[in-house]
């Protein structure tokens, strides 16, 4: 399964990670940046350390599971 994960910093000086699975891809780093605009814009989000103030980064992250059977 694929995630994207948006970084933020927040008014502490503290990083701030929001995930949505199952991103559109290819992801359009020009879609991401102005997402990421946006919520910083209308101050979306809210956390314990104050409000998002500054984006951080994004990466698209992919957990690979194989179950293993126990004999």
């Amino acid at each position: 399964m694929k995630r994207l994960e948006l970084k933020f910093e927040n008014e502490e000086g503290k990083i701030v990670t929001y995930s949505l699975e199952e991103p559109i891809e290819p992801v359009d780093p020009v879609a991401v940046t102005s997402a990421m605009d946006v919520i910083l814009e209308q101050n979306a989000f809210s956390t314990s350390g104050g409000d998002l103030v500054a984006k951080k980064g994004a990466r698209l992250v992919e957990n690979n599971v194989q179950d293993i059977e126990i004999i």
